[in-house]
């Protein structure tokens, strides 16, 4: 296998090219395990770049009838996750995110009981199927004497979702809302951990692969010692291959796919093709890294041919809807740049307002 197998197989299986096999919007994030969705609004591009003929409305649906949960999960950020994965999900990686909120609140020197004492406000407030804005959180814990500046509001409503109190739930126009979890989302099962870590590498090394151990403690937010028990635990499903000096992790019934034309792809930021593998090399040139992704973490949306970043793009907002403008970083062919044109109309359909 080469660099170019390696960019195949992760379109391939990451749904981007070829595939057909779903149908709907929660059955890609459950595929995939889990999605960043960092920003929402360009988020529901990852999911619909997946899964062509879908519009905004499609995705938007999925999560206002709490199939799919917008939650700060696996690392300390925001992530789609299917409500059927929720809460062993959470179960599995709770342990190591709430610790780094904690330290969040020393940092703002928050204190931990007053912290405390708004969760018993927020279940009573938001019993019986309530769905709250943050500033109407704000105005709540207002009426009960808590402070509630953008810093400790923000670690408020961080920490009830640490506690597995509240999630997002339905939007708003484009206002994101809080709901109780459990009402969201009943729990109706527990696994082990073993089950979970073991569930865990399953989804990630079979939508991600070829993929490595370090991409998999990256991704995951587990220890290194974790992913590697996981990968024991999968182990007779799939096998390893050394290249490019790095050992990666694929299915033992792996093909090639065959790719008889030109791939395009408009990704949002913090798409998981980009964002979910901690070495990036086979898909950025390092003359072109900083344009797209900067060192404090955040990453823009990326132009890609045959799985390699050429450019950039931008999604304006207008009347009807959205306008994608497009930055090249190397020559491109006419051809090849009709392909990005066509590609950048389906973003527009996508977001289209009836």
């Amino acid at each position: 296998m080469n660099t170019s197998d390696i960019l195949s197989l992760r379109l391939y299986n990451q749904q981007l090219i070829t595939n057909n096999r779903f149908k709907e919007p929660a059955e890609i994030v459950a595929w995939m395990g889990a999605m960043q969705s960092q920003t929402l609004e360009m988020a529901k591009w990852a999911i619909g770049v997946r899964l062509p003929g879908t519009t905004v409305n499609d995705i938007e649906d999925s999560l206002n009838n709490g199939r799919i949960i917008r939650t700060h999960i696996l690392r300390p950020t925001w992530h789609f996750v299917s409500a059927k994965d929720i809460h062993w999900m959470f179960d599995l990686s709770n342990p190591r995110i709430k610790p780094i909120y904690i330290s969040y609140c020393k940092l703002i020197e928050a204190d931990e009981q007053t912290i405390i004492s708004t969760y018993p406000i927020i279940e009573k407030t938001f019993a019986g199927g309530n769905h709250f804005t943050k500033p109407e959180i704000q105005e709540i814990l207002q009426q009960h004497g808590i402070k509630t500046d953008d810093r400790w509001l923000n670690m408020i409503i961080s920490r009830a979702e640490m506690e597995g109190i509240i999630c997002n739930g339905k939007l708003r126009g484009s206002k994101q809302t809080f709901t109780l979890l459990h009402e969201w989302v009943p729990k109706k099962y527990t696994l082990s951990k073993e089950e979970s870590l073991e569930r865990l590498a399953r989804r990630f090394f079979t939508s991600h692969s070829p993929a490595t151990v370090e991409d998999f403690a990256w991704w995951s937010g587990l220890t290194i010692t974790e992913c590697r028990q996981a990968l024991q635990l999968i182990k007779d499903d799939f096998i390893s291959e050394d290249i490019n000096g790095r050992t990666f992790w694929l299915k033992n019934d792996f093909k090639i796919p065959e790719i008889k034309k030109p791939s395009v792809l408009l990704l949002p930021p913090f798409d998981e093709y980009v964002v979910s593998y901690k070495n990036r090399s086979e898909i950025v040139e390092d003359v072109h890294y900083n344009k797209v992704m900067t060192k404090n973490g955040l990453f823009d949306p990326t132009m890609m041919l045959n799985g390699e970043i050429i450019g950039k793009w931008k999604k304006k907002t207008v009347k009807k809807g959205a306008q994608v403008d497009l930055t090249y970083f190397v020559d491109t062919t006419k051809k090849v740049q009709a392909l990005f044109d066509k590609e950048a109309k389906r973003v527009e359909a996508f977001y289209k307002k009836e």
